[in-house]
């Protein structure tokens, strides 16, 4: 079972450790008592979304044997306007470099929204999730 620790350091700073072993600073503005040294928690997990899809779409287009020579994606969301304030609306926008066939991109991309990734499939009963892709020649 995934678990971590999230350890209280200074003003609205904390360390969060995986069970794997690997630390991860969160805090928030100086206006709000925090010290601005890390990601907030929400942006973890538009972080946590794109490192999930990500790592499936590049596992995906391996084993298609498809090659490319840069991959990366934007994340944006939209929040309810009230507490919890919860994403309500996020898009990835997933940018490849490389000779990448649409529809092989476009199978890798729907299979891990819709059946691999445990984020977006965790986010969606209250976050709809869409998507763009730009294929773009070799840098």
């Amino acid at each position: 079972m995934p678990s971590a620790t999230v350890r209280f350091v200074d003003g609205m700073q904390f360390v969060a450790t995986s069970a794997s072993g690997h630390a991860v600073v969160m805090d928030t503005t100086e206006d709000v008592g925090g010290h601005d040294t890390g990601p907030r928690p929400m942006e973890m997990v538009l972080i946590a979304l794109g490192g999930c899809t990500g790592m499936d779409v590049v596992s995906i287009l391996r084993k298609m044997q498809v090659k490319f020579s840069r991959f990366e994606m934007q994340i944006d969301g939209e929040r309810a306007p009230e507490h919890p304030k919860y994403f309500t609306k996020i898009k990835v926008l997933y940018r490849i470099w490389g000779d990448v066939p649409e529809e092989k991109l476009k199978k890798a991309i729907d299979l891990s929204l819709e059946k691999y990734c445990s984020v977006s499939n965790s986010l969606k009963p209250k976050a709809e999730i869409s998507y763009e892709y730009q294929i773009n020649p070799s840098t």
